[in-house]
């Protein structure tokens, strides 16, 4: 065989071999790639996003649209050529798989989770609405979960009311915890409670649940750093509602979506229109004050808004550096702390005043 076929045969042979391994070996990353859109004041699957009763709404006209991003399964485990092709596509990024997925998440414990902040970020949005609007919204702080095996299993239970802790009123969640890890491990906690079947049946009757006292003995918390004392339960917010306040959209997780749900459910309530027609994005998380608070897959959800048609993309402040880095043309990023700061911006946007808005930047 002449020389130059051989050279030719062998590095066709060694090409291929290394084509085979880039299919076979797997690579320890995931792909992020533009998701969804949906218009929070329209209508998804046949019905209206946001369904409000018992108070007087008002039409609302332009987009306000909450983004999503798409990932990869849990157990889906990418090969180097996918990886290389997503390095290069504008419209995808590949991350380290432990970094939506840390280690030892299954696929169902990730979606369980981002089930969980989803729900959260709908009472949050309507809280922060509402607020806004000076409407009063009753709150108050609950047993969220109860830890299996936990000195709490059996004792408290999941919608719980904590009313005090040691005699102590608690006003936050974060109370809890900090009146619980004065204690010693082995030291016994008091917790004064409404247990939630009686709650609830208060709240239909409109009345006061009579409290109840529940001794726990606390044992030592099992995570990194110095012991603390714990008694196994994690503690929320719940809120009653002066009216009916719904929001349909199924297939979706995550925090993410909390801002644009409070800024359609403001638009609903309030006469005139926020947008004043324009076709306006946005992400951020959302507390019940209001703050707005960051998230992940920033370029990928103003790819995905722009490609929507949206013009201006309302940006957490703690993403606009990242976002501004890969602007698709075409679309205002603007920075918002608030959801003070994202109606100002609105105002600005259907006034015309554009000029006004505070935009990200690459310095931010």
């Amino acid at each position: 065989m002449p020389r130059r076929t051989a050279t030719m045969l062998a590095s066709t042979l060694m090409l291929i071999a290394l084509l085979c391994a880039g299919v076979l070996i797997p690579v320890p990353y995931a792909e992020m790639s533009p998701g969804p859109t949906v218009n929070t004041l329209g209508n998804h699957d046949g019905e209206p996003v946001l369904q409000i009763s018992g108070h007087r709404t008002y039409p609302a006209d332009g987009h306000l649209n909450m983004t999503t991003v798409r990932v990869t399964s849990a157990d889906f485990r990418m090969n180097l050529v996918e990886a290389v092709y997503g390095w290069l596509a504008h419209d995808s990024k590949i991350v380290p798989h432990e970094t939506l997925y840390p280690a030892g998440t299954t696929e169902e414990q990730s979606t369980q989770q981002n089930a969980e902040e989803f729900s959260q970020s709908q009472e949050s949005a309507k809280v922060a609405a509402l607020k806004q609007l000076g409407i009063t919204v009753k709150s108050w702080v609950i047993v969220s979960t109860v830890v299996k095996n936990a000195p709490a299993e059996g004792r408290l239970h999941a919608g719980d009311v904590i009313k005090a802790v040691d005699g102590t009123p608690v006003k936050q969640p974060g109370d809890v915890a900090k009146l619980v890890t004065k204690h010693k491990p082995g030291q016994n906690v008091v917790f004064t409670v409404v247990p939630a079947k009686e709650q609830a049946a208060a709240e239909k009757e409109h009345r006061t649940a009579a409290t109840r006292n529940v001794t726990i003995t606390t044992t030592t918390s099992d995570d990194t750093g110095p012991d603390r004392a714990v008694v196994g339960i994690s503690a929320g917010t719940d809120h009653t509602f002066p009216f009916r306040v719904d929001i349909k959209l199924a297939d979706v997780g995550g925090p993410s979506a909390g801002l644009m749900f409070a800024l359609g459910i403001y638009d609903k309530l309030t006469p005139g229109s926020l947008t004043g027609g324009a076709f306006v994005a946005g992400t951020g998380t959302i507390d019940d004050d209001g703050t707005v608070g960051p998230i992940g897959g920033i370029q990928m959800k103003t790819i995905g808004a722009r490609d929507k048609g949206a013009r201006y993309f309302l940006t957490p402040a703690d993403n606009c550096a990242a976002a501004a880095q890969g602007t698709p043309s075409g679309l205002t990023l603007v920075k918002v702390k608030n959801i003070s700061d994202a109606l100002g911006a609105l105002k600005d946007i259907r006034t015309g005043d554009t000029a006004a808005l505070p935009k990200c930047t690459t310095k931010d």
